[in-house]
């Protein structure tokens, strides 16, 4: 494994340049709005000071980045030129274009990260962020990217970050930075007159992104205590090696990275029946959560043939042990009672699990105790995953609204609809003759509600899950 000397953490994070950087990006959120522009004139000598203060800051912390060079460089002019622009929606192409964090994939490697952006499961607003973070790259993870092929996963951990990142999200996406291409500006509509005035000298198209990176200390760092607490509501004895994954906190990282690098690749490999990643497609939100737990049961299945591998070496086998806990507690525990229930697709694809794992009696909640077959489980979620597999297989040969309706059987098969479900009844003709989004919209915010059993369970959860609201590996 190769680690390059850098400047440690605590130096970066701790420097007066950081903590003036994060001051100035606080105070520019503050003047900024929805879109990212500062539209009141009051305020922009305020901006400008700021967006001085941050150049500044941007510049000084740069040569402890020197892979990063360009794109700090880069940076700078952005913000220069979105302050000469008067503070219109900003537009950080160039930045954007400039930061390739998937071609240094060394682990302990350090990143400053600086964009106006939207924070998935964070804000909706375009401000402008800071993030500083470290590359988790250990070398077993290296050679299993060489047969599990995803150059464009870049796990991560924070070591620092701005309000936006104080939140749920754990992810660090390129879509969703502000940008300018041709007629459109994010998500809203810029003819070219307005493309010049907010600085952009060209028509430009879409970028190819090349990158996507997601924290795996903040994912590990809520797992080991939701599922912690929620083993202890429940009274589930864990395996010993379960046990341990929830007591390291690195082993944990370490572990979600291979459930991510696997999953994050599943999107784009299988029997497809659309799009994978499903954009700028409307459709009931139950399709989404199959599509996600494809991509977790995928993940779990591979994670068993490891284990079951004889020529697959021991930290392989060991980590491919404890990816199974990983994904089986998150999907148990966590997803099932995070979010509101608006069409909360991962909390779906949990209920999915459960329900399917007890209906075939691998899962007990007997004498108010959760119990698993140990022994039995593998096999019982790879089975899930054929069933989901045979779905879109099948379903390549389907229309989309057949697609739509097998998808809805599978579900319906394993949970109970709402009793108010337009669906379970049966979509009458006029809906199921008309455009596809008549069936979208006939589909109930909840179309599965809770059980009984996550109800209950979600009273004694709800503190707990809320607490990993902004935690890092750090925080626990």
């Amino acid at each position: 494994m190769t680690t390059l000397p850098a400047l440690a953490p605590d130096d970066v994070v701790a420097s007066d340049a950081w903590q003036q950087l994060r001051s100035a990006v606080v105070a520019l959120q503050s003047l900024q709005v929805h879109d990212g522009s500062i539209p009141d004139p009051a305020h922009h000598a305020e901006a400008s000071r700021r967006c001085s203060q941050l150049r500044s800051s941007v510049a000084e912390l740069a040569p402890a980045f020197p892979h990063d060079s360009a794109y700090l460089s880069c940076v700078q002019a952005d913000i220069e030129r979105w302050e000469a622009a008067g503070f219109g929606i900003p537009d950080f192409y160039d930045s954007l274009v400039s930061f390739h964090p998937e071609q240094h994939r060394v682990d302990g490697l350090r990143h400053l990260v600086v964009f106006p952006m939207y924070t998935q499961n964070g804000s909706l607003d375009r401000l402008v962020e800071a993030v500083l973070i470290e590359v988790v790259w250990p070398d077993f993870i290296a050679a299993l990217e060489q047969t599990y092929t995803n150059s464009l996963f870049v796990p991560i951990r924070f070591l620092d970050f701005t309000p936006g990142y104080d939140t749920n999200s754990a992810v660090l996406f390129p879509e969703t930075v502000s940008i300018a291409i041709g007629g459109v500006h994010g998500d809203r509509d810029q003819d070219a007159a307005g493309a010049a005035a907010a600085g952009t000298s060209r028509v430009r198209e879409v970028p190819v992104f090349t990158w996507g990176a997601i924290f795996a200390d903040r994912e590990a760092a809520r797992f080991r205590r939701v599922t912690r607490a929620a083993a202890d509501v429940t009274k589930l004895e864990l395996p010993a090696d379960a046990e341990r994954l929830l007591d390291d906190q690195r082993l944990a990282e370490e572990t979600f990275v291979m459930w991510d690098l696997i999953h994050d690749r599943t999107h784009m490999r299988g029997d497809l029946p659309f799009d994978p990643f499903m954009i700028k497609q409307r459709m009931p939100y139950f399709l989404y959560s199959l599509e996600e737990l494809r991509c977790d049961l995928t993940a779990f299945r591979e994670a068993v043939r490891l284990v079951r591998d004889e020529e697959a070496d021991d930290v392989t086998r060991e980590h491919a042990q404890l990816a199974q806990y990983a994904i089986l507690f998150d999907r148990l525990f966590r997803f099932p009672l995070t979010g509101d229930r608006v069409r909360n697709y991962d909390g779906l694809g949990g209920q999915l699990l459960f329900a399917w794992l007890h209906q075939r009696d691998v899962l007990h909640w007997t004498d108010t105790a959760l119990a698993l077959d140990w022994a039995d489980v593998p096999d019982a979620v790879v089975a899930l995953s054929d069933a989901i597999d045979e779905l879109y297989w099948r379903s390549i040969d389907r229309p989309k609204t057949a697609h739509w309706l097998a998808a809805y059987d599978l579900v319906r098969s394993v949970l109970d609809p709402h009793p108010a479900s337009r669906w379970a009844r049966g979509l009458p003709d006029e809906i199921l003759s008309s455009a596809p989004k008549e069936m979208t919209d006939a589909v109930l915010d909840d179309e599965f509600p809770l059980s009984m059993f996550y109800e209950a369970l979600q009273k004694k959860m709800g503190d707990v899950i809320e607490s990993t609201r902004g935690i890092t590996g750090a925080s626990v």
